[in-house]
């Protein structure tokens, strides 16, 4: 039973064990997901995923096995106006009887692709085309009594016999362009929890013990908060080609500080120099020496660049390469003394892996931190997080 959806499951990347398939089939003869797509799937994820990383891959299988679109995407196919609601239409009870259905699920789908192939711009109020607000079968904000919604948000006439929004766990995925809620999936590998400060929070173990000792008289015990004790250094690269980035690095930095108690945050541009600063409005005046990171914080800190490591050679390798000021120094001078002082060192580059290749200066600055710079997708922050523990 359900053998077709173990292997495209399998297909897809999940590694999912026959023990884990032999659960969900005995979870299926007790009716825990009867006759309910929606139920069945997330009884499938429980039992059949491991890990969060994966639930991206798990939604494509799924949609692959119940849907029988194999590997298809369709809103990443459709431009985005076509489907904006700039038109609700309501219409009689008269007006939806005329609303004929195109007959079975394979004419429906067949007669979408055959859409898609031939449409070239955006419908609205229609009864043919993908559009917005009309009685075509096919698109959002309209009626149809059994068409495929796309793009629409939430339910409007709960009669569509197909629904395909984006999927609901992309974000997730081991590739994808991270969210601030993977970047906080990634980061729980370098979880080092201690237990400091005042006594506040209840030691419930501790209370029944010291409880029962006394013969049932309530005794309570307190316990100093649980914090994550891993320390980091911050160096986050702002400017010229980082600006593609910020939205990525907003979100990561929220999620570290979120994460970490212990998170100093500086800033550079382009390569690491004589100062750095916190500030980016008092970037010239309240500027800190870099040599004071390796004099403040000790070599528990672990030291953690983000940048795109696009630039000139020249301003990593000669002195005055920086383009924004004489550096009496080159950049590598100052990476070497940040590498040697800091053990646990990694470099996040926003940058596809793929295009890496295409600059000389990051495969220099990828030899100066040693060859620890990794993507900043899902995958590539856990081999960082893996790297600094």
């Amino acid at each position: 039973m359900f053998i077709d959806f173990f292997q495209t499951l399998r297909r897809h990347g999940l590694k999912t064990s026959i023990t884990e398939w032999l659960d969900l089939l005995s979870a299926m003869k007790t009716n825990l997901a009867f006759a309910d797509v929606e139920q069945f799937y997330y009884l499938s994820r429980l039992i059949l995923v491991k890990d969060e990383s994966q639930y991206d891959k798990f939604d494509r299988a799924f949609s692959e096995y119940v849907d029988k679109v194999a590997k298809v995407d369709v809103t990443d196919k459709i431009p985005k106006d076509w489907l904006d609601n700039a038109l609700k239409r309501n219409l009689s009870d008269e007006e939806k009887k005329k609303v004929k259905q195109l007959g079975s699920l394979d004419e429906l789908m067949k007669t979408f692709h055959e859409r898609l192939q031939e449409q070239q711009k955006r419908h609205q109020g229609g009864s043919k085309w993908i559009g917005t607000g009309g009685t075509s079968p096919f698109g959002a904000y309209g009626y149809h009594p059994g068409g495929i919604r796309i793009g629409q948000d939430g339910n409007r006439n709960r009669s569509a016999a197909k629904v395909w929004d984006k999927r609901e766990f992309q974000d997730l995925d081991d590739e994808a362009r991270l969210e601030q809620r993977g970047f906080q999936v990634a980061l729980r590998k370098l979880r080092q929890f201690a237990r400091t400060g005042a006594a506040t929070e209840l030691d419930l173990n501790g209370t029944i013990e010291a409880t029962s000792k006394k013969g049932g008289l309530l005794d309570l015990k307190w316990q100093s908060e649980r914090h994550n004790a891993v320390k980091i250094i911050l160096l986050l690269d702002v400017g010229g080609s980082m600006d593609d980035y910020v939205y990525q690095c907003e979100q990561l930095f929220t999620a570290l500080k979120n994460e970490f108690k212990h998170l100093e945050l500086f800033y550079f541009h382009n390569c690491v120099y004589e100062g750095v600063w916190r500030e980016n409005s008092r970037r010239r005046e309240g500027q800190i020496p870099t040599e004071q990171l390796t004099q403040t914080y000790g070599e528990d800190y672990k030291l953690l660049f983000v940048g795109d490591a696009t630039m000139g050679p020249y301003e990593i390798a000669y002195p005055g390469g920086s383009v924004e000021h004489w550096n009496e120094e080159p950049g590598e001078a100052w990476m070497n003394r940040l590498t040697r002082h800091f053990e646990k060192v990694a470099w996040l580059n926003p940058q596809p892996e793929d295009h890496w290749r295409y600059y000389m200066s990051v495969r220099m600055i990828h030899d100066l931190v040693g060859g620890r710079m990794y993507p900043l997708t899902l995958s590539g922050l856990e081999r960082a997080m893996s790297a600094i523990r």
